[in-house]
């Protein structure tokens, strides 16, 4: 039968300062917080990301900043854009590499870690 993946269950993002990257993915993208299991007994927090996790997990120091990213798509990529924009956050359009029927942008977080958002730019259906 073979390898059969059904989805991604979580992603791990490397942060520095936890309750400030709690204030970030809590507050400002407004996910919700999941109460992580108790063996988990090192600074970190988790938060559901539609049908997937984001663990935050504590470490000493950031990581250099890069191209790797994970990607949250968004109900209406406008508002997600003024939502940040108006936050302070450095919003960077990605109109070089166009998706067909998808608007894009990157942001990132207090550690540097690269977001990117995406959302359909209502030419076409996209998910």
């Amino acid at each position: 039968m073979g390898l059969k993946i059904e989805a991604i269950d979580h992603v791990t993002v490397q942060v520095t300062d936890v309750p400030r990257a709690k204030a970030f993915y809590g507050k400002l993208l407004g996910l919700e917080e999941m109460e992580r299991p108790k063996s988990f007994d090192f600074p970190g927090a988790w938060y559901r990301a539609g049908t997937a996790v984001v663990h935050l997990v504590s470490q000493e120091k950031g990581e250099p900043e890069g191209r790797h990213h994970f990607c949250l798509w968004v109900a209406d990529i406008k508002e997600a854009f003024k939502t940040l924009h108006d936050a302070g956050q450095a919003v960077q359009w990605d109109t070089r590499r166009k998706i067909p029927g998808i608007a894009r942008f990157f942001i990132r977080d207090p550690d540097g870690n690269r977001i990117e958002f995406q959302g359909s730019d209502g030419t076409t259906w996209a998910a």
